[in-house]
């Protein structure tokens, strides 16, 4: 039986601030859910806790952009038709057409706010095309930097209004729970200075958690050293119930760095445990870049009808067949028929970066490898954000609301964000009708300015051993990463619970933010290792070596996980109807 902590061991809170809603998490999620509470309860007390700086999150690495039904031959039934397709048949249909539906006029709503994307020669959005989209429907910004453009436009937003207390540099620990099991706040860790220095609690009974994804459980990942699960493991110890973990999307195109090669502490920083690979957006392709091997040989011919543009699953597969077939860690993405033009003008982003390691995709092929990207599962929800936790709303990465199901669709991750994000603020106002506070299953009620003890789920605390975080990230790479078997999944799972075996290692561990981080990025993981072995058939980004097909006869469902009161890991199916589209366009070639 695999056992984990129930809750972090710390210090017990030494200040705290009461509010009506608590937003953890600054990215596009989180922001917007900040801006739609103000708007929706303009008498609240909203307060926004972000780990480190306002900005330093995922969505300011989005390159691509945002995923609309915005061009007049467009529509949201194909934008449906395209997340299903991508989803390989476990998609949450009514998910799915709430994005859809409502992402038009959230976007618009983004560029009245400020936001500065691309637009085409009559004032309209230019728009792009991604892998698996049969239309062209991507907005973007500074041609390769849209998340960063909507970023600057939310915090200029959220730092306009003087009602919105921001507490940075703040990791959240463990959700507070009332004697009836509502959230009633959180615990965190500030590093700051004063009455807000080290381990305190903000009180509210609403939470919502905006904590962004978990790449850092892998040794290459696109996702910032901040993207360490922290949302997903406090749920878990809150009793949360999660969803879909094993499906892990692998961008296909990170820029591979050889150790010591381009700009040295750039090459660190992408060589480390906790680095960053930079990613080659999959907007390149769009615009015709292809991939091929050292000989020039195009990877994706005759893999799939939409070649290059196929969904990153497929595409990420292929290249690893590719690779260790022909022995080695990296392919190329030759853009240089694109011409200088297109691609300084285009892909400036992009293009300083891969400058910056002396790869001039002007004149040469870009050097490229598959690396965790995105997590489609994550804190299980329902339409209105809420989770299984009364009073516990979540939204984007960190969250599971079903509309990626197996594979997310490019470009619908920021799409999510905004939408659920809203709806969280709507759900709350219509349970918060004097701005006071309330339930998301009764009416409103006073929060209680006080500090609860101690979470009331389980008994178990612990900490794992942060030296320990390159072995975590290396096993995980190794045995959960794009390429999974029985075999692989036990070895990690192994490892994983040696980490936190600290009578076997006889090492004591401090409380502190590394123990911490290390603790979550441990419970994460080994959620997901036994969301992989459960899952015993491939599906979308999750690709089984000994289950090489999907079936669905046995496995039209999700997988599903949460604490038992003592700590202990359960593993659930849950089936689902298939009463939507199951299978990719049918395709006849090799």
């Amino acid at each position: 039986m695999i056992v984990l902590p129930c809750r972090l061991g710390a210090p017990r809170p030494g200040w705290s601030r009461a509010a009506d809603i608590v937003v953890i998490g600054s990215g596009i999620a989180g922001l917007t859910t900040v801006l739609h509470a103000r708007r929706e309860l303009p008498a609240a007390r909203v307060l926004l806790v972000t780990k480190a700086q306002l900005d330093a999150g995922s969505t300011r690495w989005a390159q691509g952009g945002i995923a609309a039904a915005l061009a007049a031959e467009d529509s949201p039934a194909d934008h449906l038709t395209d997340t299903l397709v991508a989803g390989v048949g476990l998609c949450d249909v009514a998910a799915a057409r709430v994005l859809v539906d409502e992402g038009p006029a959230r976007v618009r709503e983004l560029a009245e706010l400020g936001a500065r994307f691309d637009r085409a020669a009559d004032g309209s959005f230019a728009l792009t095309r991604e892998g698996g989209h049969l239309r062209n429907r991507i907005v973007h910004a500074g041609g390769d930097a849209t998340g960063l453009e909507v970023e600057r436009a939310l915090i200029a937003a959220v730092r306009a209004d003087p009602a919105i207390e921001v507490i940075e540099n703040a990791l959240v620990l463990d959700l507070l729970l009332d004697a009836d099991g509502r959230a009633a706040g959180a615990t965190l860790h500030v590093l700051g200075a004063g009455s807000q220095d080290g381990v305190g609690a903000v009180t509210a009974p609403h939470v919502v958690l905006a904590t962004g994804g978990m790449g850092q459980i892998f040794a290459s990942t696109t996702n910032p050293r901040v993207s360490t699960g922290d949302g997903v493991a406090l749920a878990l110890r809150a009793g949360a119930v999660v969803a879909d973990l094993e499906f892990v999307q692998f961008h296909p195109t990170a820029l591979w760095v050889p150790p010591g090669h381009g700009a040295a502490e750039n090459a660190r920083a992408a060589a480390s445990a906790d680095g960053q690979q930079p990613l080659v957006s999959e907007a390149m392709r769009g615009e015709g870049a292809v991939l091929v091997d050292a000989a020039g040989g195009r990877v994706m011919a005759g893999a799939h009808p939409l070649a290059d543009l196929a969904p990153r699953d497929v595409v990420a597969k292929q290249m690893s067949r590719v690779m260790a077939a022909q022995g080695v860690d990296h392919l190329y993405l030759d853009a240089r028929g694109l011409g200088a033009r297109m691609i300084e003008g285009r892909f400036p982003s992009i293009t300083a970066r891969c400058r910056s390691f002396g790869v001039d995709p002007v004149s040469m092929p870009i050097p490229v490898a598959p690396a965790a990207h995105y997590a489609s599962g994550g804190v299980r929800t329902d339409l209105w954000g809420r989770t299984t936790v009364p009073g516990l709303y979540a939204c984007g990465e960190v969250a599971c609301t079903g509309v990626h199901g197996a594979n997310r669709l490019a470009s619908n991750s920021l799409l999510e964000g905004l939408v659920f994000a809203a709806r969280i603020a709507s759900h709350i106002a219509g349970q918060s009708g004097d701005g006071t506070g309330g339930g998301a299953g009764g009416g409103a009620r006073r929060q209680r300015d006080v500090v609860p003890a101690a979470p009331v789920v389980g008994r178990g605390s612990g900490l794992t051993d942060p030296t320990e975080r390159a072995d975590l990230a290396r096993t995980m790479t190794d045995g959960a990463g794009v390429l999974r078997s029985a075999e692989s999944l036990r070895a990690s799972a192994k490892v994983l619970a040696g980490l936190g075996d600290l009578r076997v290692s006889g090492a004591t561990v401090t409380a502190g933010p590394p123990a911490w981080e290390m603790t979550n990025l441990r419970t994460v993981a080994t959620a997901l290792v036994a969301a992989a072995a459960a899952r015993t058939e491939t599906r979308g980004s999750h690709w089984r070596e000994d289950f090489g097909e999907r079936d669905d006869a046995h496995w039209l469902g999700r997988v599903l996980t949460r604490l038992g009161p003592e700590g202990e890991l359960v593993v659930e199916i849950e089936a689902i109807a298939p009463a939507q589209p199951t299978a990719e366009p049918a395709w006849t070639g090799s």
